[in-house]
């Protein structure tokens, strides 16, 4: 049950923080590609929100290896955007006035929060028993 309520949380904040990210590349604006676009929308928005449902059900050790991957996924995909390759998306590239300094300050705390939910991930998939073996 704490599993769940805490990855509940981590996946709202998660949520939070990649909106507020969203919202600064529409208002800078700072284009995506359409492959970006895809794993975006399933990766780093719809896997939480999905694990985030299982973790309430039978399924939690699926939504805990689900929620462990989306947020694997979400901080690479954030450190090679946003630190490594250089495009509009890197931090770099960003001014720092108007919605520059929600891009960056979003750009960092994308990376905390998601540090969160692969730390939670890992902790409940080794807190969690494993399932019996059939013979």
């Amino acid at each position: 049950m704490k599993v769940a309520q805490y990855g509940t949380a981590i996946v709202f904040l998660h949520a939070i923080v990649h909106g507020l990210h969203g919202l600064a590349h529409v208002q800078i604006p700072v284009p995506l590609s359409l492959l970006q676009i895809v794993f975006i929308g399933g990766v780093i928005v719809l896997a939480p929100i999905v694990a985030a449902g299982f973790l309430w059900t039978k399924l939690d050790r699926i939504g805990d290896w689900l929620l462990l991957g989306a947020m694997v996924g979400a901080i690479l995909f954030g450190i090679y955007n946003h630190f490594i390759a250089i495009s509009p998306d890197h931090v770099s590239q960003v001014a720092l006035n108007g919605w520059g300094w929600i891009f960056q300050i979003t750009a960092i705390l994308t990376l905390i929060v998601d540090g969160l939910g692969v730390w939670l991930s890992l902790w409940a998939l080794k807190a969690m028993p494993q399932p019996a073996r059939v013979a």
